[in-house]
């Protein structure tokens, strides 16, 4: 039986890319197999490159979301660069950019221009707050996009507000443009137009905050900061063990308010109490609700607490560390994590993709160096040795 073809085998993107949100489409659509070639800028590559040295002296960020991709470097500024990149996008089937605001434009590379003589090629674009409208020609980073939504006016305690722990808007962005490019295959494919793609990290995220925006314009005030509470569902959030450890628990619906009390509290009395009548009650009545609680789960180490709740049907679980992340059970279980190289011959473990196909098994292949493709991909486009290392000579590539 031979090896699997990938669903995107036979795809190409080439992918003008750099930080997180382009690069994180891109991975994934390498991950389905497609062939992604990353364009670098010759020297430095991707800053993304240098955000941290702390995996065999790479950048967490590039180790994470550049695997299985090949690097060219190009100096797009040259004639000879723009030629090279535009002979890439003869043949290929996806172009992604993420450049400055305007760039694009100024070096020809903007949707209408790199498909007036490709009809057959997706242009995506991704991005800070989109190509027309009023802030245009600003740029925009995941922790000002996180502002400008009132992402961050959501996240923290009552005392202080707090950036969310990850890029959530480069991310946002990221599986946008990846589910969009995937949508423009498909219409491609069945229709034979090939649409352009278009996401900005404001407008990804601001989809993310639909919830909150419905909440604040219909009900006058916007949810409130709560660290682990949740603004509309009680008893939901983490509580102190015994033995210090924090154990989270959410309670849904009214059957399982009735085990809580009966089987966890001992109290079944307060299934009956008009203050704790319905989820909108207990959210008025907090406080009470999680002093109850919190008294219950005082008195038991982390262990049995999670033990008894398990039985009764309550969702909990422990506060996890990024260390116990790591090493967790499921993931060891359900063997998630793969070998995946990085430059310099180490190997770091990674995590297969989330969405599992069957007996499509992931492409897997390594983090490139940056420029480490470019000799084979001018060589495939049929320049000489020579022609190569003078284009080397002059800092093109």
């Amino acid at each position: 039986m031979g090896v699997q073809r990938l669903p995107l085998s036979g795809i190409t993107v080439v992918s003008l890319e750099q930080a997180v949100a382009a690069p994180y489409a891109t991975r994934q659509l390498a991950d389905l197999g497609a062939r992604v070639i990353k364009v670098e800028r010759p020297g430095g590559g991707d800053f993304a490159r240098r955000y941290d040295t702390t995996v065999h002296g790479h950048s967490s960020y590039f180790v994470w979301l550049n695997r299985s991709k090949e690097s060219l470097t190009l100096d797009l500024k040259d004639p000879r660069g723009r030629e090279v990149l535009h002979r890439l996008l003869d043949d290929a089937d996806v172009f992604v950019q993420n450049l400055a605001p305007g760039a694009a434009a100024r070096l020809g590379l903007d949707p209408a221009s790199v498909t007036a003589d490709r009809p057959r090629l997706i242009p995506c674009t991704v991005s800070g707050y989109g190509t027309s409208g009023p802030w245009a020609d600003r740029k925009a980073y995941d922790l000002l996009v996180q502002c400008q939504t009132g992402l961050v006016s959501l996240t923290g305690t009552p005392e202080h507000t707090a950036r969310t722990g990850i890029s959530v808007a480069d991310i946002a962005a990221g599986m946008y443009a990846y589910s969009g490019v995937l949508t423009a295959l498909y219409t491609r494919a069945t229709t034979g137009t090939a649409p352009p793609v278009e996401v900005s990290l404001f407008e990804a995220l601001a989809e993310w905050m639909g919830q909150p925006a419905y909440y604040t314009e219909h009900g006058g005030t916007q949810p409130p900061r709560l660290g682990t509470r949740h603004a509309t569902i009680a008893p939901y959030g983490t509580y102190r063990a015994a033995d210090g450890v924090e154990v989270l628990l959410s309670v849904q619906n009214e059957r399982e308010w009735a085990a809580l009390c009966a089987d966890f509290l001992g109290r079944p009395e307060l299934t009956g109490d008009p203050r704790f009548a319905t989820g909108a009650d207990r959210v008025a009545h907090r406080d009470e609700v999680d002093a109850v609680i919190a008294a219950r789960i005082a008195r038991s180490d982390s262990g049995d607490v999670l033990d008894a709740l398990r039985r009764v049907g309550v969702a909990s679980a422990g506060v996890n560390d990024v260390a116990a992340f790591l090493g967790h059970p499921v993931l060891a279980g359900r063997d998630r994590w793969r070998p995946v190289g990085v430059p310099g011959g180490a190997t770091v473990r990674a995590l297969l993709p989330p969405a599992d196909l069957a007996g499509m098994p992931a492409r897997m292949d390594p983090v490139p160096a940056v420029g480490e493709h470019t000799e084979a991909i001018l060589t495939g486009l049929g320049h000489s040795p020579a022609e190569i290392a003078a284009l080397r000579a002059d800092g093109v590539v």
